[in-house]
């Protein structure tokens, strides 16, 4: 640590945080060669080649790269069919079309792990009124409450499905600004299991944080639809923008007339030249991943040494990339976050402050030295303030400087007298 000046309490705790956190590395490491493995022969499989990375324009028409992507995402994901497109501005926008691809006018939305990421409400229609929200167009939501537990509550999903007759089934896998436990896959397949068992009803994930952190994705765990960002595992930190929906080909189908048009769906839709990006960050995916989820197990490590509440716990196994830390207080949290910036290989002399975001209701804070603007691959760090004051961290391009940036975060508390 010869480059960067830290306190020998801070070198301490870390050494005695690695030791602690070396014995999940082995397992974090062994799924992402397993999953490495998984999407290289997704790539032979479909004998992706050099043409497949050209750039198409105006319409798109037979543009086999693109048509390819699809084919590779489907595969290492264990789905019938995907649409991945640069188009899809953010994970929000790409659940969005998800949803209006699937809903009509007089369905029922019936989201059974509670009330979903702040970006999503105004999309559902929980905020604000006349943007086009799923409640304009006459779509009704509902929802079921997590177990005290924080995981899903069986029984009243049932109860819920047989009484509204939902159209889809909505679960968001991982926490959100909450301090609920990320859902596992096998979780995931539970519920499913038991709305199939009773209904028809589309069980849709939003898969965003969790792709390639366990060896299955929830479409093979009995979800019939997922959908994520690019910018975030499945970038792999390479691709610039994007998201991709992935399941059943019908629903996938109806997702691609949202997309673009009805009738045309997925025939067009030009790729301006960035498929190479999107090709290479979905293959460096699995490996940037694991890299987040050491970066991840450190910072809970680390942190729980010295003294504070994590979630989940060093040694709690991951469905996830995020890691909360509950700080107590604004002064931690941004303290916290003005460390995680400064430690950034991008904008490293830029102070975060707490402002106003679109999408959310109290002032957040967000550092986020990316090379991609929002990544959260990238190591970020992100928190709005209001109480437990917890800070949620994701991403780690590698490990050393992901290490390298959470010891930024422990030496600014300690430097500013805020440790316990």
């Amino acid at each position: 640590m010869g480059f960067f000046d830290f306190s020998d309490k801070i070198l301490d705790a870390a050494r005695q945080a690695e030791i602690e956190a070396a014995r999940s590395f082995g397992d974090i490491e062994e799924t992402g060669e397993y999953n490495q493995q998984k999407v290289l022969s997704a790539f032979i499989d479909n004998a992706v080649t050099e043409p497949d990375f050209g750039a198409t324009t105006g319409y798109g028409y037979g543009d086999r790269g693109r048509d390819k992507l699809d084919a590779v995402f489907a595969r290492a994901f264990g789905a019938e069919d995907a649409i991945v497109r640069h188009s899809f501005v953010s994970g929000t926008h790409t659940l969005s079309v998800a949803l209006f691809g699937i809903l009509r006018p007089g369905d029922v939305m019936l989201s059974v792990t509670g009330t979903p990421y702040d970006t999503i409400h105004s999309v559902i229609g929980l905020s604000g009124s006349g943007m086009g929200s799923l409640r304009d167009f006459g779509v009704r939501y509902e929802q079921v409450e997590l177990n005290a537990d924080g995981r899903p509550d069986i029984p009243s999903v049932i109860e819920a499905v047989k009484k509204l007759n939902p159209r889809m089934v909505y679960l968001q896998r991982s926490r959100g600004y909450t301090l609920r436990p990320s859902l596992s896959v096998a979780e995931i397949g539970e519920v499913a299991a038991a709305v199939h068992g009773i209904s028809n009803a589309v069980v849709m994930v939003d898969n965003c944080y969790g792709e390639f952190v366990e060896k299955t994705e929830p479409v093979q765990a009995g979800a019939d639809l997922m959908a994520g960002s690019l910018i975030k595992n499945p970038g792999g930190g390479i691709a610039r923008t994007g998201g991709y929906i992935a399941g059943r080909k019908d629903l996938v189908e109806l997702c691609s007339y949202r997309a673009t048009t009805a009738g045309l769906g997925k025939e067009v839709g030009c790729t301006n030249g960035v498929s190479r990006d999107m090709y290479m960050g979905f293959f460096n995916a699995p490996t940037a991943v694991a890299a987040a989820l050491k970066t991840a197990v450190f910072a809970a490590s680390l942190f729980e040494t010295l003294g504070f509440e994590v979630s989940p716990a060093s040694d709690e196994k991951r469905h996830d990339i995020i890691q909360t830390i509950c700080l107590e207080n604004s002064e931690r949290l941004c303290e916290f976050c003005k460390g995680i910036q400064s430690g950034s290989p991008v904008d490293s002399f830029v102070v975060p402050e707490p402002a106003p975001m679109p999408g959310y209701d109290s002032d957040v804070i967000m550092a986020a030295g990316t090379f991609i603007m929002g990544a959260s691959i990238e190591l970020s760090a992100d928190a709005p303030l209001r109480e437990p004051y917890a800070v949620w961290m994701q991403g780690g391009l590698n490990y050393p400087s992901g290490k390298t940036a959470v010891m930024f975060a422990a030496e600014n508390l300690y430097k500013a007298g805020l440790l316990k």
